[in-house]
């Protein structure tokens, strides 16, 4: 089924194209980027457009974060939160990485 404004998009896109809208644009005759992920290549370049980070990226930094601050503790009560802070982290990796 068709999306109902489909004419009308059609239409636009035709009066566009016959108004030179589309003439000289940047990369025109040149073939696409490559593309890692096609599925989600509209919603990876508005992540990256927006600042945004993939789940697995922050929690990854933040998981190194962690390791250096462990390495500069000596206090056994703040090693031990560091450390069960970082095997939460760790299973948040692990299932950001399945999804």
């Amino acid at each position: 089924m068709d999306h109902p404004l489909i004419d009308l998009i059609s239409a636009k896109i035709r009066a566009a194209e016959a108004e030179g809208a589309f003439d000289n644009l940047p990369g025109a005759g040149k073939p696409l980027p490559p593309c890692d992920d096609p599925q989600n290549a509209v919603l990876n370049r508005i992540m990256k457009e927006n600042g945004a980070v993939p789940e697995a990226i922050s929690v990854s930094k933040e998981l190194a974060r962690l390791r250096e601050e462990l390495r500069e503790t000596g206090d056994r009560t703040e090693r031990q939160r560091i450390m069960r802070d970082m095997a939460l982290l760790e299973t948040r990796l692990e299932i950001a990485k399945r999804r």
